[in-house]
C-alpha cells in the first residue's frame, strides 16, 4: 500500500497544528508549511479539504490561522486518511466506494483471493482507527522499522 504525499503532508500538518496550537492560538499556515517543509500552496489545498471535513477551522485576521476543531485524542488517523486518501481498500472489489463488488469485477463470487483483500483492508482499517492524533504526537520516532 502506498500513501500519497497529500496524506503524508496532511497528517504531518495535523500533528504540527496540534502541537503549535496547544495554547489555543490559531497557527498561520506559512508557519506549518515552513516547519514541516511542505509547499505552502499544496498545504493550502490539503487544509481546505480538512476544513471541509470538519477537522480544522480557520480564524481570520491579523492573528489568524488554523485550529483543530476537536482534541487530538478524539481524532483518529483512519478518519484523516480516509478524508485525504479516499478508500482504504487495496483493490476495487472490496472498496467501500463501490455499490457492489460486481461494479469492479464480475468474478467476485468465485474469486478465492477476494478474502485476502478483505482481510488486508480490515487489518489496515483497524490499525489506523486504533491510533489517535495524540498517540502520534507522543510516539517516539523509530529510526529503523523492521517488517516481519
Amino acid at each position: 500500500m502506498r500513501v500519497s504525499s497529500k496524506t503524508e503532508y496532511g497528517l504531518r500538518a495535523m500533528v504540527a497544528l496540534a502541537q503549535l496550537a496547544s495554547n489555543q492560538r490559531p497557527v498561520p499556515l506559512p508557519r506549518v508549511a515552513d516547519q514541516e517543509g511542505i509547499p505552502e500552496q499544496y498545504l493550502d489545498q490539503i487544509i481546505a479539504r480538512l476544513r471541509r471535513a470538519g477537522f480544522v477551522k480557520s480564524v481570520r485576521g491579523v492573528n489568524g490561522g488554523y485550529l483543530l476543531t476537536r482534541s487530538p485524542e478524539d481524532i483518529r488517523i483512519g478518519e484523516l486518511v480516509r478524508v485525504l486518501e479516499g478508500s482504504l481498500s487495496p483493490i476495487g472489489c472490496v472498496s467501500e466506494e463501490n455499490e457492489s463488488p460486481a461494479d469492479f469485477c464480475g468474478l467476485y463470487k468465485q474469486c478465492h483471493t477476494r478474502s485476502v483483500w478483505l482481510r488486508v483492508m480490515g487489518a489496515v482499517t483497524q490499525a489506523l482507527d486504533s491510533i489517535s492524533l495524540a498517540d502520534v504526537m507522543h510516539d517516539e520516532v523509530p529510526l529503523i522499522v523492521k517488517v516481519k
